[in-house]
């Protein structure tokens, strides 16, 4: 009798991640994909893979890095103080956090070492005590390299199947087990048995849907997520809990396309150009907030300044502005940027004379190493000077808005990346990992964070689940 396959349910990281392992453990894998192309949200991650304590850490400079954890709690905020203040009963937070940020080292060496995707580059993003997210040295950002060189590793397993255009409608249940699920491809219905690892992302894209019932406040404000309905439907359907649902982040900088400026979905300004220095000014050319704070921080910041008018949609009036050391250190992205017109350059004396001013002061503390507007105390690679004798440079500028980005809620589920249901007991035969998922992040992700959570649990979920296919 054949086996049964490992059923992976996403093509993101944490499907791609979970596919991987299922087949070193010598199961077969088939992957179910319900857009066109594999890929996801993954593909367009565009600042990078956090990880403590890497070779390249310390090729950087940076010795230790022993403030991960620590970092990543104080991100996670009031959900887990509260937990653990008053001893409240729920999932491992704590635990899962120890997996996340203890794992980080041996996730960059698998990605590096064994899946052969340039890591080296390390850059500083905000709400991190020290730099560790991590990318290549090259043009193509970190979501893409590491997207398409773990699919081009997976094409080449003959026990690997992957199915675009595959929408799973239910998961098969029998005496408590998920047993397999339903799908259509092609207008016809298909079932497949075998254990179920449920890596679909979230649901910042289901603006009618879940994040209207959880989170009305966020009506109107645009997105990086294509406009899809949530899967988590079919999770609550077969008893999983779902926790912390109200929990989504708001990512400070999407841009405002010149030539649409209304769109309800908007390309992402990857935290990296902040990182490397970048600075954000108000509407009346100010700089109001330490760029280098969380995305809550950085978020709510933006949100108390006034709105822009862009019909229906909620936006606000913010400009990005990064000096030639800070263009240089991201060229990579910007050349994106800038073919899509999302961006462009110009010569400081162009800018308004309150956007000079602020440059100006910010270039000073940048030479004095120390902000007092703000206190940020990271610039990345910024190296422009102060004073007339900028005024020729080259800046870019590029004009930018909050949008829903990623939701920190989802599916309860442990350490061994199994989904848990009633009583917080583990629902058998099934498995998830990546943004389906909820607790690790409480109220907010730090930047980096989400590719580093797909590979983790995604690879303990493949593992998990080959054993479970190999046992019948």
């Amino acid at each position: 009798m054949a086996s049964k396959p490992v059923i992976v349910v996403g093509s993101g990281l944490a499907g791609l991640s979970a596919a991987h392992e299922a087949l070193r453990a010598g199961a077969k894998v088939h992957i179910l994909e319900r857009a066109a192309k594999p890929g996801g949200n993954s593909i367009k991650a565009s600042s990078g893979i956090n990880g403590a304590g890497t070779r390249f850490q310390k090729a950087a400079g940076i010795e230790t890095d022993d403030k991960f954890y620590d970092d990543t709690v104080r991100s996670a905020g009031q959900r887990f103080r509260q937990q653990q203040q008053q001893g409240q009963s729920g999932i491992d937070r704590a635990g899962l956090i120890e997996a996340l940020t203890g794992k980080s080292e041996s996730a960059i060496n698998w990605l590096v070492d064994e899946i052969g995707v340039d890591l080296s580059v390390v850059a500083p993003l905000g709400g991190h005590s020290v730099p560790r997210t991590h990318r290549g040295a090259g043009k193509i950002p970190p979501g893409a390299a590491i997207v398409t060189t773990l699919l081009k590793k997976l094409g080449e397993q003959p026990n690997f199947q992957l199915s675009t255009s595959a929408e799973v409608v239910s998961l098969d249940v029998a005496d408590g087990t998920v047993k397999g699920l339903r799908y259509v491809s092609d207008g016809k219905q298909h079932d497949l048995e075998g254990p179920v690892v449920f890596a679909v992302g979230g649901f910042a894209g289901d603006a009618s849907g879940l994040l209207a019932k959880y989170r009305p406040d966020l009506a109107g404000i645009p997105s990086t997520n294509d406009p899809l309905p949530a899967s988590h439907g079919m999770l609550e359907a077969v008893g999983a809990e779902l926790i912390d649902m109200d929990s989504v982040q708001v990512h400070p900088t999407g841009f405002v396309d010149p030539k649409d400026p209304g769109a309800t979905y908007k390309i992402l300004a990857a935290e990296v150009l902040r990182g490397e220095g970048g600075i954000l000014l108000s509407g009346d050319g100010k700089r109001f907030v330490n760029e280098m704070e969380t995305r809550e921080v950085v978020s709510k910041a933006i949100m108390n300044l006034p709105t822009a008018d862009s019909g229906s949609t909620r936006q606000w009036d913010v400009t990005l502005i990064l000096d030639p050391g800070a263009c240089e250190a991201t060229a990579g992205h910007l050349g994106f940027y800038l073919f899509k017109g999302l961006m462009e350059k110009k010569k400081v004396k162009e800018l308004s004379p309150q956007a000079i001013d602020a440059i100006d002061r910010y270039a000073a503390a940048v030479a004095a190493r120390k902000d007092e507007d703000f206190g940020r105390d990271s610039f990345g690679h910024w190296r422009l000077l102060p004073g007339e004798g900028n005024r020729e440079d080259e800046v870019c500028v590029g004009k930018v808005t909050p949008i829903t980005h990623f939701t920190m809620g989802g599916a309860a589920f442990n350490e061994r990346a199994q989904v848990l249901g009633q009583g917080l007991l583990p629902i058998k035969g099934l498995w998830a990992a990546g943004e389906i998922t909820g607790g690790i992040h409480g109220d907010n992700r730090l930047g980096g964070s989400s590719l580093l959570e797909c590979v983790i649990f995604g690879r303990i979920a493949g593992a998990e689940a080959a054993k479970a296919a190999a046992s019948g």
